[in-house]
Parts: C-alpha cells; structure tokens; sequence
C-alpha cells in the first residue's frame, strides 16, 4: 500500500525512465499553477498529488497484458488518468476525450508542455467521438460502471482491456451489472487507498451480453 508521497515517486519511477519522470514533475507543477485558475482537483489533495493522482494513475500500467494498441481514455478532465499515461508512456496513442472547454484547454496545454506526440484530444461527447478499436479503455469518474460500458462498447474488441478506477463503489456497481458481464469484470483493490477498489475487465462489451 502507498501511503505516503516519497513511497509514491519511488512507485512511479519503478514504472517509467527518468525522462518521463520529468514529464511527471512539469505537469505536477502545472497543475498547481492551473489550480488556481480553475478547479481541476480538490484543493487539498495538492498535498498529497503523487499519492492522490500520479501513482494513482500509474498503477494502471503496472499489468502485463495491455498490449500497444490505442488507450481510450473517458472523461479526461484534469489529465486522470489518461495524461499522466502518454506522460509515462510517449511512444503509446493515447486518445482523451473531454467535452469541457477549460478542461479541454488545459490538457492541450499539457500535450504541448510535455511534448506528447502520440496523445491527441478528442475535444467532445463521447457519443459524437468516431468509432476505433481501443486496446485499453480507463476512466477514471466519468460515469456509472453500466452506463460507461453502454456508451464505450464501441470502442471494445475481444482483446479490449477495462481499466476502471472507481473508488469505494466499485464492488457495487459490478454487482449491478447483469449476471453475464459480471463475469467480465472483477474488482482489484487500489494501492493507493484502501477502500478503494479498480474494476477490470476484458473482452467486448455487447448490448446483448
């Protein structure tokens, strides 16, 4: 478990190469100047910003199974996952979709800053984003888990992976799901807070299932 700020850097560097930790500390700074301008995240949290957002998104690359295909990433907002991702990860396409006009200025801001050439912003709903095949979805407060997957399914193939950080109501919202995609998904727990829980998936998501 990660519980402090230098147990989360060390984290994050045992996932990444120093360039990208760099990046990682550009875009902590960055985010603070911004913060001030417009809410992109608790205020508090800034304190605690390895711990709360970075690590907290790295953890999702430390699998072995996501391949190199295309990494969609709902509801970019303030850059959670997704940004901090193409961050750790240049050589990956990372999609960010974001519909918000501040938010929206603020990642192209980042994209620019970090020197992200293989992140692009899809600056719209979700719904009006052209269909692709992603190799791993994330979100990360975008939307209840069922109507999440609705509006992604999409973007699935078979060998689409589901990374979905969603706090303490993830154990929840799987077992909402109907009985045949619960067995898609399971829940892992966050090694950033406790009660904290990410839900994983993979395979393709069909109305039908």
């Amino acid at each position: 478990m990660i519980e402090t700020e230098e147990q989360a850097r060390a984290y994050v560097a045992g996932l990444c190469d120093g360039r990208a930790m760099v990046r990682l500390e550009r875009l902590v700074t960055a985010l603070g100047e911004e913060n001030e301008r417009q809410n992109l995240v608790a205020r508090n949290s800034l304190s605690m910003v390895w711990q709360r957002h970075i690590a907290d998104s790295a953890q999702l690359l430390n699998r072995d199974d996501l391949g190199v295909g295309p990494w969609l990433d709902l509801g970019s907002g303030a850059g959670f996952p997704g940004l901090v991702i193409a961050a750790m990860r240049p050589e990956l396409p990372v999609i960010l979709v974001e519909s918000r006009k501040r938010r929206i200025e603020w990642l192209a801001h980042c994209v620019q800053l970090l020197g992200l050439g293989e992140c692009r912003i899809e600056g719209r709903r979700l719904e009006l984003v052209e269909s692709f095949p992603a190799r791993v979805i994330s979100a990360r407060a975008f939307a209840p888990l069922d109507r999440l997957l609705r509006l992604s399914a999409r973007f699935s193939t078979s060998d689409t992976r589901w990374l979905l950080p969603k706090g303490r109501s993830a154990e929840q919202e799987v077992q909402g799901l109907t009985e045949s995609l619960r067995q898609m998904f399971h829940v892992e727990h966050s090694l950033t807070d406790p009660e904290a829980g990410i839900v994983i998936g993979c395979g393709q998501w069909k109305e039908t299932a």
